[in-house]
């Protein structure tokens, strides 16, 4: 039988494990997103290689457009985007794991606490 401060350790413990696990896992879905992103990219330049030149209605199309510009000007608002998108998913999990980390520290010397006794 275990006593209070065991079960707090071993509770603790868990906490850490189950904390680590959900980073893992958020370090994975942002790497699927970041290689789906590349691929999306990848294939909307080769898209607009392969394809004609698209015709603009308005004026400020036609500026943007002006000499098959229009894919660059696609790629470079996609890639804004999915940076900005990365960016801020990446400072979420630089957040959450700093807060994990503080209460690992904490758990450290009382597992060792518990180990003597």
């Amino acid at each position: 039988m275990y006593d209070t401060k065991q079960r707090v350790a071993l509770v603790k413990q868990r906490m850490a494990e189950h904390r680590r696990r959900q980073a893992r896992q958020s370090a994975q879905r942002l790497s699927a997103l970041c290689i789906l992103l590349f691929l999306s990219l990848v294939g909307t330049t080769w898209m607009m290689v392969q394809g004609q030149p698209m015709d603009s209605a308005g004026m400020y199309g036609t500026i943007l457009l002006h000499e098959g510009a229009g894919g660059y000007v696609l790629v470079a608002v996609i890639s804004f985007t999915a940076a900005v998108v990365i960016t801020a998913l990446c400072i979420r999990f630089r957040k959450k794991d700093q807060q994990g980390q503080g209460t690992e520290k904490e758990q450290i010397p009382q597992q060792r606490e518990a180990k003597r006794q």
